[in-house]
């Protein structure tokens, strides 16, 4: 049989097939080929009984998160606070960054909207931003009718919520699935950020699509990132680079450079440009990881 690995807990695999669910284990050799079935993964498996099953075979995966630890994701709806903590475009688009890498689509969610109500310039600002790069953007100014409009993009999707420490991703997953009673925590006010808990994955049906029931990750590191792999993961700079005289510009001193016009005319956002130029210098800076040779 195939089905979908919708849960992974004390060494039991639970796949879901035509609404049955399956307990399995995996065979011996996934061990000696250091694999290790994720939350999210389709696979093959034969069983005797719904509580006694075998995973035969792990089939290709489309990308995979480490926190949490979910393969085939569609999506990850990237909650980011206004206030408490304050908005960082910085934060921000390292998450995009990273997503853009693995091709997983992300959804903008604006929480805290009502604390910042007298003064939407901000709301405004990121918005225009981010639309125009092609990502939709949620404000949750009106929680109910955010909500609402979140949920039209779950149907068919594996969605993963994720962003900066104490920006809300419990208290929205805990809206997205009435009854999870994920434990939430307080903001440490001498830290300026939340505090995180760590818990099994299980995907939940919700719209027709599935939501894993933890929230993601809250920081990135651009371990596995290379400098000329970072300017492709900007879509709009990818829009007009085509135009650089050159093909492999760094956009950042090079004559005619297409990028460095488009900021210059509106048509990129400043933020966006100065966050690249950070992360660029990040990864120049970047020691190479080197391992160990096995002495014989």
């Amino acid at each position: 049989m195939r089905g979908q690995l919708i849960k992974a807990l004390s060494g039991f695999y639970y796949i879901e097939v035509d609404q049955q669910i399956y307990q399995t284990r995996a065979r011996g050799n996934f061990r000696k080929k250091k694999l290790t079935p994720l939350v999210g993964d389709y696979v093959s498996f034969e069983s005797t009984s719904l509580q006694d099953g075998y995973i035969l075979e792990l089939f290709p995966r489309k990308n995979e998160l480490i926190r949490p630890p979910v393969a085939n994701v569609d999506q990850v709806i990237v909650v980011s606070s206004l206030v408490a903590p304050d908005f960082s475009s910085h934060l921000l688009d390292r998450f995009l960054i990273h997503l853009e890498q693995k091709g997983i689509e992300a959804i903008l969610y604006l929480s805290k909207a009502d604390l910042v109500a007298e003064d939407s310039s901000l709301i405004e600002e990121i918005k225009a931003c981010y639309q125009k790069i092609g990502y939709p953007v949620i404000v949750g100014n009106d929680q109910d009718r955010a909500l609402e409009e979140l949920k039209t993009y779950l149907p068919g999707k594996l969605t993963v919520l994720a962003g900066q420490s104490g920006a809300g991703k419990s208290t929205l997953l805990n809206r997205l699935l009435p009854g999870l009673d994920l434990a939430t925590n307080e903001i440490s006010e001498s830290l300026g950020r939340g505090k995180h808990t760590t818990r099994h994955v299980e995907l939940i049906e919700v719209m027709d699509g599935l939501v894993a029931d933890t929230p993601g990750f809250s920081s990135i590191d651009f371990f596995d990132l290379t400098v000329n792999e970072l300017p492709k993961l900007f879509p709009e700079f990818v829009q007009v680079s085509d135009q650089c005289r050159f093909r492999e510009c760094s956009h950042t001193h090079e004559p005619d450079c297409a990028v460095r016009a488009a900021i210059e005319n509106g048509q990129i956002a400043q933020s966006r440009y100065d966050n690249y130029l950070v992360f660029l210098q990040e990864l120049t800076n970047q020691r190479p990881v080197y391992r160990k040779k096995n002495r014989k």
